[in-house]
């Protein structure tokens, strides 16, 4: 079954563009598209795509706003958001990936990515480019509580698992660099969701960068 795809940014060209992309492949379709939030929140709730692509300079509502009203912390049955801009702004990334966006891509970083991006958060995998979502999560994240009493019980395999996943590794990396089972490791992601009250991984992302479980 395709994966159903929204696009929401308020220029048409950019959103023609991106369909071209996206409809390229077999396994995408795009289902909606919104030239501004407030309309991209309205066909989101009501045609629940599989992913959402999300534009941060939107007229009515920008995409930080779209984001948290999707797949914020308050919403009961989140959609999985990729943030894509042209802007590369520390306080968009970290506002994004807070807000609950599975991803967060630079408009030219190219067809591939964006392909991969999409993929990624309807798989609910992997960060979207790494290198720029754990270089902004270092230089934002803030002095760390002391471990010895503000970080929950996690064992040293589940902080290892944390550990890679803050560093933007995929389930099959993960297992190749620690020498487990795919179920595995989806099973350590799983208790470590349980145990810190997290939704995703980009939350455990978040939660380790603000932890100093990655130096």
């Amino acid at each position: 079954m395709a994966i159903r795809v929204l696009l929401a940014d308020d220029q048409a060209m950019v959103r023609g563009g991106l369909r071209l992309i996206l409809e390229d492949q077999p396994d995408i379709t795009v289902v909606a598209e919104a030239s501004d939030g407030v309309d991209a929140v309205a066909q989101a709730r009501r045609l629940r795509p599989d992913v959402c692509l999300v534009d941060i300079r939107m007229p009515r509502l920008d995409g930080l706003q779209v984001t948290r009203a999707l797949a914020g912390p308050e919403v009961a049955d989140p959609l999985r958001v990729v943030v894509v801009t042209t802007f590369d702004l520390d306080e968009y990334v970290y506002g994004a990936l807070r807000g609950g966006a599975a991803g967060f891509l630079l408009k030219d970083a190219g067809p591939a990515l964006l392909v991969e991006a999409v993929r990624a958060a309807h798989q609910g995998d992997a960060l979207v480019s790494p290198s720029v979502t754990v270089r902004l999560l270092r230089h934002l994240t803030p002095p760390a509580p002391p471990r010895d009493d503000r970080r929950p019980a996690l064992s040293e395999r589940e902080v290892e698992v944390v550990r890679e996943i803050a560093r933007g590794r995929t389930n099959l990396e993960i297992g190749a660099e620690l020498f487990i089972s795919l179920s595995t490791v989806k099973s350590h992601v799983s208790a470590v969701q349980t145990k810190l009250g997290l939704r995703n991984r980009t939350e455990i992302a978040v939660w380790a960068w603000e932890h100093r479980v990655v130096d």
